[in-house]
């Protein structure tokens, strides 16, 4: 698979960035190789990609944010909020839907029995 993620991948940053919040509060960088490690490497998001949509969730009140010190630096952690685990659950049953008639037309579809 190619280093980058086709175009269908749209919405789908904003889905996995939500759902690795909803366990924990994590920083940017730790979220992308989240999703890197969580998806068997199959998605690679890079920084160019997730930090934009954390900013645009925290924009939306989707996530907070709170800085801490570590080793002599600040970090920015992010947190689901409640707005985002609404959107958290909107967004998967979206996916759901979509995964689902997508299987369903690669196994051949209800219309199969029909041809």
């Amino acid at each position: 698979m190619a280093s980058t993620n086709p175009s269908f991948m749209n919405g789908v940053p904003e889905l996995l960035v939500l759902r690795l919040l909803r366990g924990r509060q994590m920083y940017g960088y730790e979220i992308v190789q989240a999703i890197r490690e969580e998806t068997g490497e199959v998605v690679n998001l890079g920084e160019g990609v997730v930090y934009p949509v954390l900013h645009a969730l925290e924009k939306s009140g989707a996530i907070t944010s709170e800085r801490r010190p570590v080793g002599g630096r600040s970090r920015i952690y992010y947190s689901l909020s409640p707005k985002g685990a609404s959107r958290l659950t909107e967004l998967t049953e979206l996916w759901t839907r979509l995964t689902g008639a997508v299987q369903q037309v690669l196994v051949g579809g209800a219309r199969a029995g029909l041809v």
